[in-house]
């Protein structure tokens, strides 16, 4: 039961949050972490709470990079025509 609050309290925080890029991240962390922390010894909140935390940071993560190899492959505009 706690897990299920932990899940869907992560998931309305997620909705809440601007970037979807953190709000993917942050769900499928919690879910995640809430099922791990669940069967290593009940303790599903923290970690739906740890795995969202961890979802939104390799979410940005991956996010800066995508933007970064786009900046490198975008034509700077001074080539031959």
């Amino acid at each position: 039961m706690k897990t299920t609050l932990a899940i869907f309290a992560a998931a309305a925080l997620a909705l809440a949050m601007n970037s979807t890029a953190s709000a993917k991240g942050c769900i499928k962390g919690a879910v995640i972490g809430g099922v791990a922390g669940h069967y290593a010894g009940h303790h599903g909140v923290l970690g739906a709470a740890a795995g969202c935390l961890y979802g939104r940071h390799h979410a940005k993560e991956q996010e800066r990079e995508h933007q970064r190899q786009s900046q490198q492959h975008a034509p700077s505009g001074q080539g031959k025509m």
